[in-house]
């Protein structure tokens, strides 16, 4: 990727959370990314979601090691979501920009549930 005689690529860890997003969410399964206490403060404060929400992304000389959280919708099978979320980061990260990527781990953080379903405590 970085050639001596033509000069080095970089690619922003901003555009690397962008593509990352996009294949999460892309997903079947995943209602949305988990917004941890930083990205809620990042909300309330200024007034917008950041674009690492529910990301974390570690580079180094072996590769990229990306942490995603999310919810997923209730119902599903939760191994087969992780394993989707794994295999369609993979394929859009090495395909589009050509970077390694050493590790995916998924952290489930909750259950959408349906509108209208009551929970035990409700009642």
């Amino acid at each position: 990727m970085n050639d001596p005689e033509q000069g080095n690529l970089t690619i922003s860890d901003d555009v690397i959370a962008t593509y990352l997003s996009e294949a999460v969410l892309k997903t079947e399964g995943v209602h949305e990314l988990y917004a941890g206490l930083s990205d809620t403060l990042s909300k309330n404060i200024l007034g917008k979601d950041s674009i690492y929400k529910g990301l974390k992304i570690t580079k180094d000389d072996e590769g990229y090691e990306i942490d995603v959280y999310i919810i997923v919708d209730y119902g599903v099978k939760i191994p087969e979501i992780a394993w989707n979320v794994q295999k369609n980061i993979i394929n859009e990260l090495e395909s589009v920009m050509a970077i390694i990527i050493k590790n995916v781990n998924i952290h489930i953080q909750g259950v959408c549930l349906p509108k209208g379903e009551k929970t035990s405590s409700d009642e």
